[in-house]
């Protein structure tokens, strides 16, 4: 549908053509909140194909968060340990009155966030930019839209590098970036921290703790590699300096946006982006990657099996043996989608592996991220990087979903031999 929507003359600006492969790569992009882009999004598209891509957008990331949400109850009342107790296996299904609390429960965080941050976004604009309101409110909604959804859409040429230490526009889409990225089922926990619950879920204290580590290590990291790079933090002041490498520690987190020359950075800077673009955000929110979670309990598996630990204990909890198996194969898949995107990228375009790896990975994260080269990638590119989208967005989540609610019990076992390993 939004293909079909960007491809009327209506939707982009006059004189300009929309070709079938770039209305469906930037539906894709839209619907699937990554943010790449082969036509300049404010001088292509008329406000009413700004419209659609906002609007896929808004659907696009409300959907993965509901979906997300829903299937990740469904595997945990699969289960439970009620049901495991009391044997009721007819009551795996979901009922009404818990689809529609996901549901809603998703749409009001969100347009919670997005509310806020599009106040603080217009007034900044209105007030110190000489935007009038009608114009302030738009871009002020647009972009926060995309900030909270993950998708790094942007009504400028250049992202958000006009903005670079302006921290009335970048915090604000920082928050709304972290908060869409942390997962619904997070939010939900912290709603009732407030209202009296006392534990954490192992799910939300992973997520929060994992998605902070990552945060502080992706942001030293890039500011290190970037700090006397003249192209990028070397002109700006030492505040300046902070806010934009705090910035590109959170947009790695499938953002999108930049307030820095990606193309410009140094390798060691491109290479932490590529880490933490395919990592990603939280389960069941607007962020994409393999997730923090699935990071963690791989760190784990890794750290109990350096101890000689039989089992693995994460804090205070016991992960099983399918949880581990999970994890290892969306890793493992995840990593030969990123292969098969980058070798088939690499015999399609005449870019080296560097900026080929970056643009791969930003896609399959869903991040939105480049180093400049996707509006001049070839058709067959476009189609590559459109496909790497689409399952970087539904396929961590379907995969680890169909593994978990497909899991039975082996009635036999053969014998045991040990190949040899490394």
């Amino acid at each position: 549908m939004g293909t079909l929507l960007l491809l009327l003359p209506a939707a982009a600006e006059p004189g300009a053509q929309t070709g079938f492969v770039t209305a469906l790569f930037t539906a894709t992009s839209a619907v699937c909140v990554t943010g790449l882009v082969v036509v300049d999004t404010p001088s292509h598209w008329s406000t009413f194909g700004e419209l659609v891509i906002l609007g896929l957008i808004q659907v696009g990331g409300l959907g993965i968060m509901t979906i997300a949400s829903l299937l990740g109850l469904l595997v945990a009342r699969r289960f439970g340990l009620r049901l495991q107790l009391t044997a009721q296996t007819e009551t795996k299904a979901l009922d009404l009155g818990q689809v529609r609390r996901v549901v809603a429960g998703v749409v009001l965080i969100s347009l919670a966030f997005e509310a806020v941050t599009s106040v603080v976004l217009a007034a900044r604009l209105g007030l110190a930019y000489g935007y009038d309101t009608g114009q302030a409110v738009y871009f002020g909604v647009f972009h926060a839209i995309s900030a909270f959804n993950n998708a790094g859409f942007a009504l400028y040429p250049d992202s958000l590098m006009r903005f670079t230490t302006d921290a009335w526009i970048c915090l604000p889409i920082i928050v709304a970036v972290v908060a869409g990225g942390l997962g619904f089922p997070v939010w939900v926990e912290i709603w009732r921290r407030r209202r009296g619950r006392k534990r954490w879920s192992l799910h939300a204290k992973i997520t929060l703790l994992t998605t902070t580590a990552l945060l502080v290590v992706g942001t030293v990291a890039i500011s290190a590699a970037e700090w006397n790079n003249p192209e990028t933090l070397g002109g700006l002041g030492i505040g300046g300096k902070l806010l934009a490498g705090l910035t590109h520690g959170v947009m790695p987190r499938t953002a999108g946006f930049n307030s820095l020359d990606i193309g410009q950075m140094e390798s060691g800077a491109l290479f932490v982006n590529d880490m933490l673009m395919f990592i990603g955000g939280g389960s069941a929110g607007t962020a994409g990657g393999i997730k923090v979670t699935t990071f963690a309990l791989l760190a784990f598996v890794i750290l109990a099996e350096i101890r000689g630990e039989p089992t693995v204990h994460v804090m205070g909890r016991r992960l099983t043996a399918s949880t581990q198996r999970q994890a290892l194969s969306v890793a493992l898949l995840s990593v030969g989608a990123v292969v098969t995107g980058t070798l088939l990228l690499l015999t399609f375009t005449p870019f080296g592996l560097e900026a080929v790896l970056f643009e791969a990975v930003s896609a399959f994260g869903t991040v939105g991220l480049s180093t400049g080269i996707t509006a001049n990638v070839s058709t067959a590119g476009e189609l590559v990087l459109t496909a790497l989208m689409f399952l970087g967005r539904l396929g961590p989540i379907t995969l680890a979903s169909a593994l978990a609610l497909r899991e039975r019990t082996r009635r036999y076992e053969l014998p045991e031999e040990r190949p040899i390993v490394g």
